[in-house]
């Protein structure tokens, strides 16, 4: 069994995060930038499935060369090989951008799962996986706390409000988890060593057949207009009731002063 699991290098989230003012793009410091810790879900998942059932499990990551760390923080886990794909005509792709240029390298694999994050934590726009189905021509199966795989069958449990759905697709197929499908496993420290050792396959824009104008800013069909920093909320008022009413008169005394009533 072949798995393909999409993870991205982001800015670390424990971490005050910077927009550059005039890209509107996230400030990207290779020094403070980890494997999305939502991405580590999907390799977890992964790895037992291959535990179980034999196989490899393949990670793929877009980004910059600095993105290698990422990918072997994912090999550290367990993982058997990493794809990079890096080129300079790739920045500012949008989700459809990115889906199209990991498509082009799972197209190759052919592999018999593609996961997912539900969403990344540094964008949280959660399109990538939809539209990566989407040009893979793959069933998609979101949102999992549980699978199981027999045959070339694959079963899904969600949770839906109320609920638990059970879902179920013919492989080959994608799926996205939630934190839910399993806790993530530390690297050992043999398997931190035996990651540095492995090479990535690094591929750009030629080897994947891609035009330029198809992906990066060229490519994306979306803009980011504005960026602006979330406001604080004033703290409320307090009004202490003495016994005598003068909270009530206190409250809509206020009440008429922002015109609500």
């Amino acid at each position: 069994m072949k798995i393909c699991v999409t993870v991205k290098q982001v800015p670390d989230p424990n971490l005050p995060m910077q927009v550059d003012p005039a890209t509107h793009r996230l400030v990207r410091n290779p020094d403070q930038s980890i494997l999305d810790p939502a991405d580590e879900y999907g390799v977890e998942t992964a790895l037992r499935l291959v535990e179980e059932h034999g196989g490899e499990v393949v990670v793929i990551s877009m980004g910059p060369p600095t993105a290698a760390d990422a990918l072997r923080r994912a090999m550290a886990m367990g993982a058997d090989r990493a794809i990079l794909i890096t080129d300079e005509a790739l920045a500012g792709s949008d989700a459809r951008a990115t889906a199209r240029a990991l498509a082009a390298v799972i197209r190759d694999e052919q592999p018999d799962l593609v996961i997912c994050a539900i969403e990344a934590t540094d964008a949280y726009t959660g399109m990538v996986p939809g539209m990566l189905a989407e040009f893979l021509d793959l069933p998609q199966l979101t949102f999992a706390r549980q699978v199981a795989v027999e045959g070339q069958t694959i079963t899904v449990h969600r949770d839906i409000e109320g609920a638990t759905q059970v879902l179920q697709a013919q492989l080959p197929a994608l799926l996205t988890v939630t934190a839910s499908i399993a806790e993530p496993r530390y690297p050992s420290f043999k398997g931190v060593m035996a990651a540095k050792r492995k090479p990535i396959d690094e591929r750009d824009l030629a080897a994947l057949g891609l035009e330029a104008g198809t992906v990066g800013a060229a490519g994306a069909a979306e803009r980011v207009l504005a960026v602006e920093e979330v406001r604080e909320e004033k703290q409320g008022q307090m009004v202490t009731d003495d016994g005598a009413g003068s909270s009530v008169e206190a409250i809509v005394a206020f009440l008429e002063r922002i015109q609500v009533v």
